[in-house]
């Protein structure tokens, strides 16, 4: 039979806390290790239910836990990957987390007792903030990286490879079930003279602040992609090409009203649009799609730039782009 009191020196010693209540869930003894993290005195709790000690134990589903390892004579456990902590107490250890708990490995044992009759559960509290920590930091920096591998460095926009990936899913898509599907392809017009006028500064400037504003103006599920240079598209899923029209205009004139100050001075600029529909005898491809947008975006150029065009079908090839 275990006496803890005989036990109790090595028990303070352990960096690993451990509590021992009987079956009707009555504490009686817990380590120096529980008394400093939980801020408690053994002599101040003993004899009294771990669930008043604890409040904010998950009661329902430890009272299963606990009456497993009595009803079975047999340990159970729970990691922090389950559950991240049973006992709420802060950790201390200086480390940045989106926790200020300690996140705990926990195993449950039936402990044979000196008293005729009694039933005793050991329960130990292992720290794991550490592996919790190092574990969140390596999900972040994955996340990073993933969104890194699809974004464009400087809008923060999808990046070409990232968007031109999508469009070729939804066209899958709007391929097998028949779903409309619409491109925009847009950019600045005379973004050279821009650039000469205010500097490459001046110019990255106006494309992350009109990559926000046009991004703003879109529904979740609309991609808006930097397709290369001061070039943009925006694929609309489930949209046909009125509707799709219709957000390219309210982007155009919510463009050219957008004034920017840079440097302390307002920058003005405006967008030719290019509009298509996904059309299966004319789309083979995500490219043909691409193609026929291109078109009429610089017809838009050709009309007079600042407006949005929509791709005719048996519009032919443009001989030389207009910027």
């Amino acid at each position: 039979m275990v006496d803890l009191g005989l036990l109790h020196p090595i028990l303070s010693q352990l960096n690993s806390g451990v509590i021992v209540v009987d079956d009707e869930y009555r504490l009686h003894y817990l380590n120096n290790f529980i008394e400093r993290h939980a801020g408690l005195q053994l002599s101040q709790v003993i004899g009294q239910s771990l669930f008043k000690i604890f409040t904010d134990l998950p009661e329902a589903w430890l009272k299963r836990k606990l009456m497993s390892v009595v009803d079975l004579n047999s340990p159970a456990f729970s990691s922090w990957e389950q559950r991240q902590y049973i006992f709420k107490m802060p950790h201390l250890r200086p480390v940045t987390s989106s926790s200020l708990y300690m996140a705990q490995n926990c195993t449950m044992l039936p402990l044979p007792s000196s008293v005729p009759g009694q039933t005793l559960i050991c329960i130990l509290v292992e720290d794991a903030t550490d592996a919790f920590v190092y574990q969140q930091q390596l999900s972040k920096t994955l996340l990073d990286l993933e969104q890194a591998n699809r974004q464009d460095g400087l809008t923060k926009v999808s990046n070409r490879r990232h968007w031109e990936t999508q469009l070729k899913l939804e066209l899958q898509r709007a391929q097998r079930y028949q779903h409309p599907l619409s491109l925009i392809l847009f950019d600045l017009d005379k973004f050279k003279e821009l650039n000469d006028r205010y500097g490459h500064l001046g110019g990255d400037f106006v494309l992350v602040e009109l990559a926000s504003l046009i991004d703003s103006l879109l529904r979740d599920s609309d991609l808006l992609g930097r397709y290369g240079g001061e070039e943009f598209g925006i694929i609309l899923p489930d949209t046909p090409e009125a509707g799709a029209k219709e957000v390219a205009e309210r982007i155009c004139k919510a463009v050219a009203d957008y004034p920017m100050l840079f440097n302390q001075q307002t920058i003005r600029t405006s967008l030719s649009m290019g509009v298509v529909e996904f059309s299966p005898k004319e789309h083979q491809i995500h490219d043909d799609l691409i193609r026929c947008a291109d078109m009429a975006l610089y017809q838009a150029k050709r009309n007079g730039r600042n407006q949005v065009s929509v791709f005719a079908p048996g519009q032919t090839e443009y001989q030389k782009k207009v910027k």
